[in-house]
């Protein structure tokens, strides 16, 4: 199995839904949609309060560099354009729609026929993508359209698919490639159209073998697309990591893959291409995992977006001594403080914790163990990034590579001692970005 260099750890899987078939989420009587559920600026309303909207239809327009188109997720009235919480229960921007049937826009291909020849060019489907409001499923939600902006000079040698699906309980990758691996390999052909890459890689951990095996299978019409075994190693889908157990080449500190002439995606933001550049499908719906130890019924959702995430926790049930509920994985994700707010395009889980395990255990002083510094798969020291930070030392924090740190929690997960220490790195990396960016000026 191969893998990255350094660091890593091994938390409990917790994969309950695995073997949960994607199930839709019936259409919401009303949506709010935020202006902001993507990397960069926040898109601009290109309707107004009382229009009627159909399902797809562009709504919100990205016009900065790095931004994202937004389309109505169901059909009906505008009826509000207003300031609306968040998960942290923050104020922002938000179209609310009140729903009236399903009516799709006319530009929309709905038929359910697998459409397999790839009719656009290389410029056509970089427009497809932006037009579409397409971005990265993984989480980070970044633009897709703007990694196939490459930039004078760079050229691709791989285009690298992530579906390592390394976050413990998430499942919604994994049930892609079973459910729609055909789609997602046509998204791949498409990608490597856009990119000129010769070669694309599918990364997927070996937990996973039974899409180890299907993709491999289907990959067999596909000669440029190969699928790779991974091994079960977090934080195994990190940008850096994955580029580096598959290629070996290392992005350099404070640099993006192309670099080193790679692009990488994830397997259900490849499915979303399949749906822009062969159907002209917005994106309008986010897969999610809705999950716990003490959840009875785990699934795995087609929701669309906007949709209300407390009737989404409902409608699986919440169980009587859940003590948080996080949005994301429990590694990288977000505490939701404000359970009324609504899904949004990389909600790619949301996980109910027991009281028992959302409590953290009492701090104890550091043992000097080096625990931290050994499993940090950035080659880092947390053991000296979070007292640094404590005494806003951020000349030091920059010193010890802070900047490089990708907050994926190993080190405070491995902490003996309970130490809070992906707490005081994320402060110091805002503080130390701070820093080095009023010093630019």
């Amino acid at each position: 199995m191969i893998t990255f260099k350094k660091g890593g750890i091994h938390p409990e899987e917790n994969k309950f839904a695995a073997n949960c078939p994607i199930e839709v989420y019936p259409v919401p009587e009303q949506v709010v949609v935020f202006l902001e559920q993507h990397s960069g600026v926040p898109a601009v309303p290109k309707v107004a309060v009382g229009d009627t909207v159909k399902t797809g239809q562009l709504i919100a327009q990205g016009e900065a560099f790095i931004s994202a188109n937004i389309h109505a997720p169901v059909s009906g009235k505008v009826s509000k354009i207003e300031m609306m919480p968040d998960i942290s229960g923050l104020g922002k921007k938000a179209i609310v729609i009140d729903t009236k049937g399903d009516e799709w826009d006319s530009s929309i291909d709905t038929s359910a026929g697998l459409k397999r020849e790839i009719t656009l060019t290389k410029e056509e489907i970089i427009e497809r993508l932006k037009s579409c409001g397409i971005v990265g499923m993984g989480g980070a939600c970044f633009p897709t359209h703007v990694k196939y902006m490459i930039p004078q000079g760079k050229q691709v040698d791989y285009l690298i698919i992530n579906a390592a699906e390394c976050e413990p309980y998430i499942s919604v990758d994994h049930r892609i490639m079973l459910e729609k691996g055909e789609e997602c390999l046509i998204g791949v052909e498409a990608l490597l159209k856009a990119s000129g890459a010769p070669t694309a890689l599918i990364g997927i951990e070996n937990n996973k073998k039974d899409a180890i095996k299907h993709l491999t299978q289907l990959a067999e019409k596909h000669p440029n697309i190969k699928v790779c075994a991974l091994k079960v190693k977090y934080p195994q889908g990190a940008e850096k990591q994955l580029v580096q157990a598959l290629t070996n080449r290392c992005v350099p500190a404070g640099k993006l893959p192309i670099e080193v002439g790679v692009i990488v995606n994830n397997i259900t933001t490849a499915f979303t291409v399949y749906e822009a550049v062969q159907k002209n499908k917005p994106l309008i719906e986010t897969y999610t995992t809705v999950s716990g130890k003490k959840v009875s019924n785990p699934k795995n959702l087609k929701i669309r977006i906007g949709t209300s995430i407390d009737a989404v926790l409902n409608s699986v049930g919440i169980p009587e001594n859940t003590g948080k509920i996080v949005f994301g994985g429990p590694m990288m994700g977000k505490a939701i403080a404000h359970l009324a707010s609504f899904a949004t395009k990389g909600m790619s889980s949301l996980l109910l914790l027991d009281k028992s395990e959302s409590k953290r255990g009492e701090v104890y002083p550091c043992l000097r163990c080096g625990k931290c510094a050994t499993i940090c798969a950035m080659g880092l020291e947390p053991n000296v990034l979070a007292p640094v930070t404590t005494l806003k030392q951020y000349e030091e924090c920059e010193k010890y590579g802070i900047m490089n740190c990708i907050e994926c929690g190993s080190c405070q997960f491995e902490c003996p001692s309970n130490r809070p220490l992906l707490d005081y790195i994320r402060l110091g990396k805002q503080r130390t970005g701070t820093m080095i960016s009023s010093r630019e000026k």
